[in-house]
């Protein structure tokens, strides 16, 4: 993996970028606290329950975060691929326990970011609390409604075209019945959206 950290963390700079600037000094310091991890396909990164204390950016692979009922039912949560950010946000904001587990679908490499280190960073420097805010702004409220939204006012159809659009390949990366749970329908209703498109 040494001869990709390089690209790896610049993919991670370029996803900061992609909602603020900062300057040289800044990614010096994110730089400094990085740390490379590779997970095994089942592998957990964060147990329902522990307390999260860093955030991690996916380079390779998928997670899935999902949530264990007092039954032993499992939901998923949430899906995550490349060069998306993943963690506990609720557990490393209160240091409270998570509520949900987060497990590579695949062979996963990250960077991991100590959380304390960063929060750190983002008071102290303005162009990373610039970054912080319109990250949190784009993801816990634009993209949150809109996929809230979605799910109300798309069918399932429509909501597996967009997944899809976005990542080309995930049909042959991720078992249909993730799939299937981060669209909100059983794998049988997937089943029937993927056949209805291929006789299309």
């Amino acid at each position: 993996m040494s001869i990709y950290k390089k690209q790896y963390t610049a993919a991670l700079f370029n996803k900061i970028a992609s909602y603020a600037s900062i300057s040289e000094n800044s990614k010096s310091l994110i730089a400094s606290i990085v740390t490379f991890q590779e997970l095994s396909k089942g592998e957990m990164l964060l147990r329902n329950g522990q307390i999260a204390s860093q955030i991690h950016f996916i380079c390779k692979g998928a997670l899935r975060a999902y949530v264990t009922d007092y039954d032993g039912n499992i939901y998923n949560k949430n899906i995550f691929l490349e060069n998306d950010f993943a963690g506990s946000t609720v557990s490393y904001l209160k240091k409270t326990p998570s509520n949900f587990t987060l497990e590579a679908l695949e062979k996963t490499v990250l960077i991991s970011l100590n959380y304390k280190k960063y929060r750190h960073f983002i008071d102290t420097n303005t162009d990373l609390r610039e970054f912080y805010i319109a990250y949190l702004e784009k993801n816990w409220i634009v993209d949150k409604e809109q996929r809230e939204v979605a799910l109300v006012m798309e069918n399932a159809t429509d909501r597996y075209l967009t997944l899809l659009e976005n990542h080309p390949n995930i049909d042959q990366r991720i078992p249909q019945l993730h799939i299937a749970a981060h669209l909100g329908i059983t794998p049988t209703q997937l089943s029937r959206i993927r056949k209805d498109l291929k006789n299309k």
